[in-house]
């Protein structure tokens, strides 16, 4: 590659256009007059304005006599030349718009408007021709299957049913959101995937933007030990030891906690950082969630909340596809699902740009009573991988614990002792026995019922000893008359 690219490499990149119209096409989409010479900069404006308004590349002596810029021909051009000349166009472009980026980012600096400069440099550092022809559909169908289930994601949830719904599991690069109201347990249920994910020997980070890393810690404690809070607080060695057996067998988990109103550049350094410091990699991140996060690619107001999750969501998409990770969040519903068992794209919380850009959607149904009784319904919303839109699938709650299951799964994965019983209702019903000799009683005939000795069914006679005079004779009157 050229180390400088100056009036005469740039000369040369116009003529050898002109020579071969295939040349410009492949080049278009990067192609900018601004990246030339002042002196060469009507020659290119010219030469792009006719090409987009009348589908061909203007002739020499055209430009000479519109711009005054005179273009040779340049005879005897092989394929090799013209390999050179992609090669070092595109260099060329990547270094102009980079020095371009680097003197607006200087502005942008001195102003203190951070967040765009980052995405300014991406930008110029990631221009490239399209080299990547796609897939040929018809070449290997096997080996283009095997590689979307090996390499692209279809990882478990944990969650059997879930499982079935999607075809397999969650992909990677592709984004996830479970929407639900307020204490309806949208942290749970992430938090209960995380726990899946890592014993399935997944490594990952748990990012809470709402509460704190404690607290989060201590409710995937429960969940892990089959024990409650309030067990732990009173045995706190005891689960000191589950944790830390469980820990030999799984992957890494990392809970971070960053302040409400952070962004995606936030997430994106802590991660780099995280993985620096320790070496260890991430398979997968949940964020909660996402309600809570700006934007980094333009200046939004926290009200406007259509707008603001529309490039939030985009974002964390493509965070997800630059790393090649799991990505989980939540969002709110609004009050008009409140009342609702069935919710539609019109229950969340911003509108529906979030749902546009996520790959499944998720509502989570649950109400008191249902906790009560150990049950959470999941409703599919979105799904891109799948046919499961509209189909609902029923979980087991434990309410000591918090741990989320399929319908009669068992909470005793990790070895350790078997769920307590979740509810008041649950201890009164393992009291509560029928006899024996009641469940093996015979159903008889119905028969009348038979008076005791000095009774009559029919006309049970009336007495009572009168203390009163007066009511003695009231009586008397009543027996004369």
């Amino acid at each position: 590659m050229l180390k400088e690219y100056g009036l005469d490499v740039q000369r040369l990149f116009l003529e050898m256009m002109l020579e071969d119209a295939q040349s410009y096409v492949r080049v278009q989409n990067i192609y900018n007059p601004q990246n030339f010479d002042k002196s060469l900069r009507p020659a290119a404006e010219f030469i792009k304005e006719h090409s987009d308004k009348h589908k061909t590349l203007p002739d020499r002596m055209q430009i000479s006599a519109t711009t005054g810029v005179k273009l040779q021909a340049v005879p005897d051009l092989n394929e090799g030349h013209f390999d050179w000349f992609m090669g070092e166009f595109e260099a060329f472009t990547r270094r102009q718009e980079l020095e371009r980026a680097i003197l607006k980012a200087a502005d942008l600096l001195e102003k203190g408007d951070y967040d765009p400069v980052e995405k300014l440099i991406k930008d110029a550092v990631q221009i490239s021709l399209t080299k990547d022809m796609g897939t040929d559909y018809f070449a290997d169908p096997k080996g283009r299957i095997e590689k979307y289930f090996n390499s692209g994601g279809q990882v478990s949830t944990g969650w059997s049913q879930l499982d079935r719904l999607l075809y397999g599991g969650f992909s990677r690069g592709e984004l996830n959101i479970f929407a639900g109201g307020s204490g309806s347990g949208k942290s749970l249920v992430m938090m209960n995937i995380a726990l899946n994910w890592i014993q399935q020997g997944l490594s990952g980070v748990y990012i809470t933007l709402e509460l704190s890393e404690e607290l989060t810690s201590l409710r995937t404690d429960a969940m892990l030990t089959n024990m409650s809070t309030k067990d732990i607080r009173k045995d706190i060695d005891t689960t000191e030891l589950k944790v830390k057996l469980v820990a030999r067998k799984s992957g890494n988990y990392q809970v971070k906690g960053l302040p409400a109103q952070s962004n995606i550049n936030d997430i994106r350094a802590y991660l780099k950082e995280y993985q620096i410091q320790t070496g260890k990699k991430v398979d997968f991140v949940m964020i909660d969630y996402l309600d809570l996060l700006m934007p980094v690619s333009a200046k939004v107001s926290p009200n406007d909340l259509f707008v603001k999750d529309k490039y939030v969501s985009e974002e964390l998409r493509n965070l997800a596809k630059e790393l090649g990770i799991l990505m989980v969040t939540a969002s709110q519903l609004n009050r008009s699902a409140v009342e609702e068992i069935e919710f539609d794209h019109s229950h969340i919380s911003g509108g529906i740009s979030k749902i546009n850009t996520a790959d499944n959607v998720f509502g989570i149904f649950t109400s008191r009573a249902m906790k009560e009784r150990g049950k959470y319904q999941i409703q599919c919303m979105k799904s891109r991988s799948s046919t499961g839109v509209g189909q609902k699938i029923d979980l087991e709650y434990n309410i000591e614990t918090m741990r989320i299951t399929d319908e009669g799964g068992d909470d005793n994965e990790n070895g350790f002792s078997k769920k307590p019983s979740t509810s008041i209702m649950d201890s009164i019903k393992a009291k509560s026995q029928v006899s024996a000799a009641a469940e093996d009683a015979k159903s008889v005939p119905w028969e009348r019922p038979q008076a005791r000795e000095g009774f009559e069914l029919e006309a049970p006679k009336v007495t009572a000893d009168v203390q009163s005079a007066k009511l003695k004779q009231l009586l008397g009157k009543i027996k004369t008359n």
